[in-house]
């Protein structure tokens, strides 16, 4: 295989009802990068109904161009729809690398592109390189890094037999890049469309559920309870802290396997991977698995009542006592300072 004529890093922005994914403005920050060093153009792919104004924002992040295509098969997801319109731009255009969000529909896109591209797949990053080292043996290649064996060790993997070189990417691993308003590059527009009976799938209804109410990956402040919090009870001052906060709640594994509270609000390996700008960690040792969920956070406060808890070594703020009496304190605190 000649891989020569393809170029480029491409970064799909994924839409749902004509609105962004914030993952795919998030991977523009390190596609921008990672474009600089291949020596590429960075390229937004935005498929959906009408969302011209998604391929222009994409551009304020940092693409150089912009590949548009619309209709209405496209405004809700469909593994068909989208896989059959991907394959279309990746034969016209052939790019070199093409990272994914890891969402429920990123994961379902991703291997789909994958079978129909006869290309490997490294899903799930949260590290991302370009290897321009021409005394490497690899160079010219991604180098994807997942965790591998439920998160205890690093895995980094290759793939220079195929391209495009295809991987998925956790939401909240990379900061969204400033936005540069009024920034202008060129959006492609493709007409691409896929008749209905080409569509195996079809969305009868939207049933919104507790996972599209807890949104830990795009919050800003996250109040977490792991298994120091006792029982479904203990997470009521947590509650209470986070709506003082406008904050999310959070879990660690063990709360969540607990019963103490749904699966949506579990952070780490086996959860959300999140990076807000404040992260409160509640009654959680810090096992390797949740640590890997939260090092995006900005700033990480520990409370436990374990001086040599793991999750002190990677908090910024930390707390020793029991989370029944620092967090009530915390909350008068607060409140007070508020007047």
């Amino acid at each position: 295989m000649s891989f020569e004529e393809y170029k480029n890093l491409w970064v799909f922005v994924e839409t749902e009802e004509n609105e962004a994914k914030n993952v795919g403005y998030e991977l523009l920050n390190p596609g921008r990068m990672l474009a600089d060093k291949m020596g590429a153009e960075l390229v937004a792919v935005v498929i959906g109904g009408q969302v011209e104004d998604v391929a222009k924002k994409a551009i304020e992040y940092g693409a150089d161009k912009a590949i548009l295509v619309e209709g209405e098969e496209y405004y809700n997801y469909t593994t068909d729809a989208y896989g059959i319109a991907m394959k279309a731009l990746v034969d016209k255009y052939k790019p070199a690398t093409i990272l994914v969000g890891a969402t429920n529909n990123g994961r379902d896109l991703g291997p789909r592109m994958a079978c129909d591209l006869h290309t490997g797949l490294t899903a799930d990053c949260t590290g991302l390189d370009y290897i321009d080292d021409p005394e490497d043996k690899m160079c010219g290649n991604m180098a994807w890094t997942r965790p591998a064996f439920g998160g205890n060790l690093m895995a980094q993997i290759l793939c220079p037999d195929h391209r495009p070189q295809l991987g998925t990417v956790r939401p909240g691993v990379f900061k969204k890049a400033e936005l540069v308003e009024g920034r202008t590059g060129e959006i492609i527009r493709e007409d691409i469309h896929v008749d209905a009976s080409q569509i195996r799938t079809k969305l009868i209804e939207r049933i919104e559920e507790v996972a599209e109410l807890v949104n830990l990956e795009e919050a800003e402040i996250i109040v977490s309870g792991g298994r120091g919090v006792g029982s479904a009870d203990g997470f009521a001052p947590i509650r209470e802290l986070a709506e003082l906060l406008d904050a999310t709640v959070g879990a660690s594994r063990a709360a969540v396997d607990s019963g103490w509270i749904p699966r949506a609000h579990q952070v780490g390996q086996t959860g959300k991977t999140v990076g807000p700008k404040l992260y409160i960690a509640c009654g959680i040792s810090g096992a390797i698995q949740h640590v890997a969920g939260i090092t995006g956070s900005d700033v990480i406060v520990a409370i436990n009542k374990d001086p040599e808890a793991p999750i002190f070594e990677v908090a910024n703020y930390g707390i020793v006592g029991d989370l029944f009496e620092v967090i009530p304190a915390l909350i008068d605190a607060i409140k007070k300072a508020r007047g």
